[in-house]
């Protein structure tokens, strides 16, 4: 049976009913082996939350990081992990397991402080109350620095029989958050009185997709620079599609505010390069993508499926706009 790729990001609009589909899967060939990815991925998080938040942790500390966690998104991110490890013949899941991990829970941290009134302002995420909404702004502080720390624990943890991976993971995953380029950089950038929106882009959401796929590699005993491309151009798509969203859709679509990026004066591909633009832009990111598969099992496979879909990233409404 050909692999499949099955990997979706729903971004739950009717506006943008976007599915990133095909693009680096589990490389699964049925359903019970894609549930058990899923599976693999709440189980490894499940236990690097029970162990930092028990006891002699402070109890509200506990909750809170809990309740940032669970219940998750689409877990995007770790699924990408998985899938290219798989991909690249992966034989200890443990490695694979915990860095997943880790990017889901810096991702989860990215996503609390990015709700502080300092940033977004956002009493939403995913439908429910964010967590400084919730438990206050001095724990939804510490919830995030928490989940950064416990994120390279558990890849010393799950990494340690394994030195070369160990140190490759750490120096990935590092660059995936911090400086020049990555989620802390991106932040940065909305501080200054220039901002290039595609560095911007690159660093905020690119880089953990980057640091997703190149964490696979990693676990899968291969280069991870051949895999980087790949990772900016989904981040990229990722990035645009929720432009669009932030630009047009509505609190009950995406599941928090909505035009935020116009109330805060951040960066936005749409408000930036105007709409037309920015959906041309994002449909031939898709078909970018299908150029910069590395050679792997099932790889010609993947570049026709993922042309494809490409149409898929493009609302039908604004499809004129994209051909």
């Amino acid at each position: 049976m050909r692999k499949q790729l099955k990997v979706a990001v729903d971004l739950r609009s009717d506006i943008v009913n976007i599915y990133i589909q095909y693009i680096l899967s589990n490389f699964f060939d049925n359903r019970e082996e894609t549930m058990e990815s899923a599976a693999r991925i709440e189980q490894s998080l499940e236990a690097a939350i029970d162990r930092s938040t028990a006891k002699p942790c402070p109890p509200t500390l506990a909750k809170a990081v809990h309740y940032a966690v669970f219940p998750g998104g689409a877990r995007v991110r770790p699924s990408l992990t998985l899938a290219v490890a798989s991909a690249c013949g992966e034989k200890v899941n443990t490695v694979t397991d915990g860095a997943a991990a880790a990017i889901e829970m810096l991702h989860c941290a990215s996503l609390v402080h990015d709700d502080l009134p300092c940033f977004d302002n956002s009493d939403l995420r995913r439908g429910k109350p964010s967590v400084h909404s919730l438990y206050g702004q001095p724990l939804a502080v510490l919830v995030g620095d928490a989940l950064i720390v416990e994120a390279f624990n558990t890849i010393a943890l799950t990494a340690a029989h394994d030195p070369a991976k160990l140190t490759a993971l750490i120096a990935c995953v590092s660059n995936a958050v911090g400086m020049p380029n990555g989620i802390a950089a991106g932040q940065a950038w909305e501080t200054e009185k220039t901002i290039d929106v595609i560095e911007y882009h690159l660093a905020k959401t690119g880089s953990l997709f980057v640091g997703s796929v190149s964490a696979g590699a990693i676990a899968g005993g291969v280069d991870p620079s051949e895999w980087r491309p790949l990772g900016e151009k989904i981040g990229e798509a990722y990035q645009l599609a929720d432009d669009l969203l932030d630009a047009t859709g509505s609190s009950n679509e995406c599941g928090k505010p909505v035009a935020q990026d116009s109330i805060n004066s951040k960066p936005n591909a749409i408000l930036e390069f105007g709409l037309e633009h920015a959906m041309k832009r994002l449909k031939q990111t898709v078909h970018d993508a299908a150029d910069v598969v590395p050679v792997c099992d099932g790889s010609d496979d993947l570049r026709e499926l993922i042309i494809n879909q490409a149409t898929r990233l493009v609302p039908a409404k604004y499809s004129n706009m994209a051909a």
